[in-house]
């Protein structure tokens, strides 16, 4: 371990407030602590938190679904932005968003440098804490291992949550036609503000038959999915010549029959990933990626972090209560 910079030790207190999970549970089983502040080793930084995103991933964890990798904070939180305070090279002092494995729902969170994005300029760090966990998600599942293209024609599942309203607005920026699935016709119109050249209730209608209907029967070139399920089956139907399926989540299950004559026939491409668990090196190359190709839309305001309910940190329950009701169109952000 380090030890932090002189001139910024004494800005740096010994404690910080955090939230943990005391056992596996409802939202309840979130409570407000104090904790030491962690401690950066070499080629990390420490941010003074100044806003952190809630993702489902946290959920998971909370209900004990989902443990923190090896060597990652308990505390739970993937995302956060701030400023650096403490920075063996010297350049404490940045405002930068960032992607960690555990940790962020606090007042202080250590971060391997090469996860650190700085904050776009004209974003506050509300915005700025929405962005790392869904950009990254969506553009190394949707672009790198989905390989979209522009005039392709991309399905969204989900397409009202953080993830899915990030992937709209970045499908439609490079080029490509966007359906998507939404589970309310006010979530539906919000993704067509979006982007959407077509959202689909998916309460109401069968996707299956508006996408036949869409594409004139030709199907979609890629389906990014985080339900799972029966809707494996339902996705193999709607991908055309080519298609590719990117799983990245498991709402609907983990299981499903797999008829793989359709797959042989039209070869399709079936894959997926998780982030989490993925080393600093590979995040930081996702990140990189990432800051070349989006940094310029961000800057110009084309593509944004969508917040929807921000809360104090010591309401950490009630956020989570919030997004597993489905009340959220974009992200739900803790503010220490």
């Amino acid at each position: 371990m380090t030890s932090m910079p002189a001139p910024l030790q004494a800005e740096i207190p010994a404690t910080m407030r955090a939230i943990e999970i005391a056992t596996p549970g409802g939202p309840d089983v979130l409570r407000l602590v104090d904790r030491p502040v962690p401690r950066p080793a070499a080629d990390d930084v420490l941010i003074r938190v100044a806003a952190a995103g809630v993702n489902r991933p946290d959920i998971l964890q909370r209900l004990g679904h989902y443990p923190p990798p090896a060597g990652a904070s308990d505390v739970p939180g993937l995302e956060v932005a701030g400023t650096v305070v403490a920075d063996d090279r010297g350049d404490a002092g940045r405002r930068v968003c960032a992607l960690v494995a555990g940790g962020g729902y606090a007042e202080f969170c250590v971060v391997p440098r090469q996860q650190c994005l700085p904050i776009p300029s004209g974003m506050d760090e509300r915005e700025a804490a929405a962005l790392p966990e869904t950009f990254f998600t969506v553009w190394t599942n949707l672009f790198e291992r989905g390989a979209l293209k522009r005039g392709e024609t991309v399905l969204i599942h989900g397409g009202s949550s953080g993830i899915g309203t990030t992937a709209i607005q970045l499908a439609r920026a490079f080029g490509a036609t966007v359906l998507v699935t939404a589970g309310s016709d006010e979530k539906c119109a919000a993704c067509a503000r979006l982007g959407a050249a077509r959202a689909i209730n998916y309460r109401t209608e069968d996707f299956v038959q508006a996408v036949r209907d869409f594409t004139s029967g030709a199907g979609l070139d890629v389906i990014l999915d985080i339900v799972g399920g029966e809707y494996l089956a339902k996705n193999i139907e709607s991908l055309r010549m080519n298609g590719r399926l990117v799983q990245i989540g498991l709402l609907g299950g983990a299981r499903a029959a797999l008829n793989l004559t359709p797959i042989m026939q039209k070869r399709l491409t079936i894959t997926g990933s998780t982030l989490r668990a993925r080393t600093a090196d590979e995040k930081g190359a996702i990140g990189r990626a990432l800051q070349q190709a989006g940094s310029p839309l961000l800057e110009r305001g084309e593509v944004r972090p969508i917040v929807d309910k921000v809360f104090p940190l010591a309401r950490a329950a009630d956020a989570h209560r919030a997004l597993e009701a489905g009340e959220v169109i974009g992200k739900v952000v803790l503010v220490p």
